[in-house]
């Protein structure tokens, strides 16, 4: 294994110059720049296994694309393939605010339905005219954000050709041949079209609509692992937001490739299967800059992330804005929400224990799994969202319709200091009960 964290997956014996492209590329063994860089000193390590369940999704890429800076027009699109594709506006999201700081650094973003991953670099070059650096990102756009990990390598070594061999795309335009899918002549992102022939995947295909909702996101293995360790008990602040799928907004200086990971992990968090609920679909928008501010007027709900300050003070953007640790709502109605009840601090340990258990069992028998880790986390909030839900259906199906403190706490939910988050939680969803727990603002 390599000895750098920053590259988990790698071979020891990989030559590190510049592989040609074959298809067997394409599946990357590494997630890229994990941010050791940040001036916080957060180290992240995060390896490219599905962290549920591996369902063999064919690739669905519909662009490829280069954006660089010039010094004299700023941000550009330097060349792309479908040459129509309208990227318009993409230019200032894989290089993103403040990324001229940086080295390296990565990106999730959302261009209208579609979702994209850019790798970014800048490299020092003798060159007035470049102003002594060169910067460049390669990405893709592709219709889900399930599968866009899998070529965090190939972009991240795409993005260092581009800037020591300027002008040769021969291998971008061969991934895009290999990996391309076709949207319907209407436009739309409904439905999107595999090549054929098609690369055959190593695990028989299962039709997506089969698979559970809490299933259908794959993610790296060690990413939600990370978000947990970073946030503590706080997560659950965040969980109460997303089960409430309220629209949540992610700060933080550059790099900005780690941060895009906790809108992934934060959509994760309200993950479950049971029917019947008035739902609205949380999706990511990830990366998102001042260009977005008019779309993101008209969300109901969303995650996402961004480098620039300006959005802290558009208040009617947001339910909740999250500087790194430190989470704030943008009403008062919204605020009773962000303390951390007895019940929250009680989850966190019964977490925290069934992964340290977990970390126990797999090294007395020698084995070292990240995975399992993950799908241990994932399952928790799974299935603790679906009993807080199933709890709540069943009780407004009773006769009395009575939801009491023992209730509340057979849901792992403190009686006191989540009164608040279950209102509002059963206003959103339309779900028919009675509480019967004392207000302590209002005591008998």
């Amino acid at each position: 294994m390599a000895t750098d964290e920053r590259l988990p997956l790698l071979d020891e014996d990989e030559p590190s110059d510049f592989p040609r492209y074959t298809p067997k590329n394409l599946v990357p063994q590494s997630l890229g720049p994990i941010s050791d860089r940040s001036k916080n000193n957060e180290r992240i390590t995060i390896s490219s296994s599905s962290s549920v369940i591996t369902i063999a999704e064919k690739d669905t890429i519909v662009a490829i694309f280069v954006v660089a800076f010039d010094t004299r027009s700023g941000n550009i699109i330097e060349w792309c393939v479908p040459e129509e594709t309208d990227l318009d506006g993409v230019e200032f999201k894989a290089m993103t605010s403040g990324s001229h700081t940086l080295d390296n650094d990565f990106v999730y973003f959302r261009k209208d339905n579609l979702f994209g991953l850019a790798c970014f670099e800048n490299m020092k070059v003798d060159s007035e005219i470049e102003r002594g650096a060169r910067m460049k990102s390669v990405g893709i756009l592709s219709l889900s954000y399930t599968t866009l990990y899998r070529h965090m390598q190939f972009l991240e070594t795409q993005v260092r050709h581009q800037l020591e061999t300027p002008g040769n795309y021969l291998q971008l335009l061969a991934f895009y041949n290999d990996r391309k899918g076709i949207l319907p002549s209407d436009g739309t992102s409904e439905t999107l079209k595999a090549p054929s022939p098609g690369s055959t995947p190593s695990t028989p295909s299962r039709d997506i609509r089969d698979i559970p909702p809490e299933l259908r996101i794959t993610h790296p293995a060690g990413c939600f692992n990370q978000f947990i360790k970073f946030f503590g008990e706080k997560i659950f602040v965040l969980w109460k937001f997303a089960l409430l799928q309220r629209r949540i907004i992610f700060f933080s200086p550059p790099p900005i490739g780690v941060v895009c990971y906790r809108v992934y992990c934060a959509c994760c968090l309200a993950n479950h299967s049971i029917p019947g609920l008035n739902n609205i679909e949380l999706r990511p928008h990830f990366y998102v800059n001042v260009a977005d501010i008019e779309a993101l007027e008209n969300e109901v709900s969303y995650v996402a992330c961004t480098t620039e300050k300006i959005f802290e003070s558009k208040l009617h953007l947001y339910d909740v804005y999250v500087d790194n640790q430190n989470v704030k709502a943008s009403s008062l109605a919204m605020r009773d929400l962000l303390k951390v009840s007895e019940g929250d601090k009680e989850k966190l340990v019964k977490l925290n224990n069934l992964r340290t258990a977990h970390k126990f069992s797999t090294e007395e028998m020698g084995e070292v799994s990240t995975t399992n880790e993950e799908e241990i986390i994932t399952s928790f909030f799974t299935e603790m969202n679906e009993r807080l839900f199933q709890t709540l259906l069943d009780i407004s199906q009773s006769q009395d319709r009575q939801l009491t403190s023992d209730h509340m706490k057979s849901i792992g939910l403190d009686p006191t200091g989540d009164r608040a988050f279950l209102m509002e939680l059963v206003e959103h969803y339309g779900i028919d009960v009675v509480l019967m727990v004392d207000n302590p603002c209002c005591p008998k």
